[in-house]
Formats: C-alpha cells, structure tokens, sequence
C-alpha cells in the first residue's frame, strides 16, 4: 500500500515538474526555453511517458512549432530532437502521425533554410527522417 503511494507521488511530481517544463517552452526568454527543452529531452528518453503526452500533444506541438519558428541555432536544434523524442514516444498511431504532419513543413523550412545553423539543420534532418519513418501513414 505504502509503496503504490510513494510510486503515485513520485509520478504525480514527475508531472508537475514536466508541466512547468512545457509552460517554460513559452517563456521570453531563450535561455528558459532551452533550458526546458533540455530536461524536456532528458525525460521523454529517460521514461515512457505516453499517457502524459497523449493529454498534451497539441499544447507541445505547439510549443515545439514555436521554437522552431522563432528560435535559433541551439534551440531549434533542441526542439527537432524533442520532436523526434515526442514521436517515438506517440508512436505509429494517429497521433503521432498528427504531431508529424503538422511539424513537418517547418521541419523542411529550416532544414532547407541556408542561413539555419548547422545543428539546427542536422537535428531537422533527423526529425524529418525519424518522423516519416515512426508516423507517417503508408501513401499508396
């Protein structure tokens, strides 16, 4: 009994702190949002995390969209692989293939983007790759 209750507590802090962590995606400042896209990184491959991000996935996409958009170098670096992270972690059903096509066009704009870091362009490159091959739906 105890045990199940300490486990619970444990999960329930785990997913306040990942909570704070997406909020933090918003923040004006870049250095918060990289900071949140680290830990963000550090705990989608650290733990499945399915049933927290199926609950969150528009709200994360979002957020990864705008880091994407807005951001430089490091952080869109950083948003690709919690983008590839949040696609392995939705898997092959229909929501990942959502997150997918909805991130896709952005992920060729900064890959195909010349003034785009290179880390920035690498970490879309292995996004898009990774994605299309987890989410995207056989075309026929």
């Amino acid at each position: 009994g105890s045990e199940a209750a300490a486990e619970q507590g444990q999960e329930e802090e785990v997913e306040d702190r990942l909570k704070e962590q997406v909020d933090n995606l918003l923040d004006k400042s870049a250095k918060t949002r990289q900071a949140a896209l680290q830990s963000l990184r550090l705990a989608f491959s650290s733990k499945t995390l399915s049933e927290f991000l199926l609950e969150r996935r528009l709200t994360l996409t979002d957020c990864l969209e705008k880091c994407l958009k807005k951001g430089k170098g490091e952080e869109q670096a950083l948003a690709g692989t919690v983008l590839t992270l949040l696609c392995l972690q939705m898997g092959s059903g229909s929501e990942g293939e959502e997150v997918f096509r909805s991130l896709k066009p952005l992920l060729v704009s900064v890959l195909t983007d010349s003034t785009a870091s290179t880390g920035a362009r690498q970490s879309c490159a292995t996004a898009l790759g990774m994605c299309c091959y987890i989410a995207a739906a056989d075309l026929k």
